[in-house]
């Protein structure tokens, strides 16, 4: 059965792929509205994609970080495996109870529909930043999964007893999953306030299937993915999100007062307003350059201290480690996924 999945299950993850590329397409031929800097205009198209790149992507870390605890539970231990897919079990839940008390939260704010979505808007881009920060991964991502298999180690070789120790890996897989699933909650509630439940759900669910099937590659047949070149196309893409929510916040702020429009004296296409939220107005536009630059400054940052420098000095091998720091994996997180 492993053989058989693997060999048609890249065909598979093409023929969905090109699925989901088709619809968009057509959404956007069908897609009505000017980019008005005025009016927030998205396109249904859009916000699916977004939603859909922002689970996958949260999806494929919380595999890898699930992967990496499960790597060594083989033989007689592979029972162990059992508690920790059922605290990952029990975070799903969690974070879908999240998404209906965010929901609840953000409809009992007493304030202006547009200052809420700026707000939550605001609040998601700082927190994709963060994750988007080379530098700030290349130290936070290894010790993630450090931590996570040191706490799996101390779980096993406590001494405790057998009901403890199931206990203590459940949790474990419920913090993987729930960490995860908290970011994506965050996320979309802008999304959700700019295009309502319907449409990010379409979103989430593409997000879900993909992700559903990368997760039955790794823990059911066994089969060891490309996760470094996986985190970095979706980190790509991830980039691609954050430029189109930068500049949809930066519209959003402008509806509701918080910051100037300044118009640039030209227009722009119909599509660039619809698909990648590019107005004509400099305060938008400034605001997804500056965002652009932090992400890749932060990757020549991270890539001189760690590599640049120390061969410089002479310190390191003129080899490059296999690893994309920043992007959601290392080579400590890819080699405890695969042992």
């Amino acid at each position: 059965m492993g053989t058989t999945v693997r060999r048609f299950a890249p065909l598979a993850i093409g023929i969905g792929g090109v699925t989901v590329l088709a619809a968009l397409v057509w959404q956007a031929i069908v897609a009505k509205g000017a980019p008005d800097p005025a009016v927030a205009n998205l396109s249904h198209g859009a916000v699916i994609l977004n939603s859909a790149i922002l689970v996958l992507r949260e999806g494929l870390e919380a595999i890898l970080v699930l992967a990496a605890i499960t790597a060594s539970f083989m033989g007689e231990q592979a029972s162990y495996r059992k508690p920790v897919a059922a605290g990952a079990g029990a975070a799903l839940l969690a974070t879908v109870a999240t998404w209906f008390i965010a929901i609840a939260v953000i409809g009992a704010v007493n304030a202006p529909a547009l200052d809420v979505q700026a707000a939550t808007g605001l609040l998601a881009i700082v927190v994709l930043l963060i994750i988007m920060n080379w530098f700030f991964h290349n130290v936070y991502w290894a010790g993630w999964i450090g931590n996570h298999t040191t706490r799996r180690r101390r779980i096993l070789k406590g001494g405790n007893e057998r009901a403890v120790v199931l206990r203590g890996l459940a949790l474990l897989g419920f913090t993987a999953m729930y960490r995860e699933g908290f970011e994506v909650v965050l996320f979309l509630q802008n999304l959700r306030l700019q295009a309502g439940n319907a449409v990010v759900l379409q979103g989430v669910g593409i997000g879900l299937f993909f992700t559903t099937i990368v997760g039955a590659l790794t823990f059911i047949a066994h089969h060891k993915l490309p996760y470094k070149k996986m985190l970095v196309f979706t980190g790509i893409m991830l980039g691609f999100v954050l430029v189109v929510m930068v500049g949809e916040s930066a519209q959003e702020l402008q509806l509701a007062g918080w910051i100037p429009t300044t118009g640039l004296g030209f227009e722009l296409p119909q599509w660039m307003g619809i698909w990648f939220a590019v107005f004509p107005t400099l305060e938008s536009m400034a605001a997804q350059v500056i965002a652009a630059l932090v992400v890749v400054g932060s990757y020549v940052v991270a890539e001189d201290v760690r590599v640049w420098r120390p061969r410089r000095r002479g310190e390191i091998a003129a080899h490059r480690p296999d690893h994309a720091p920043g992007m959601g994996v290392s080579a400590t997180a890819t080699t405890v996924a695969h042992r």
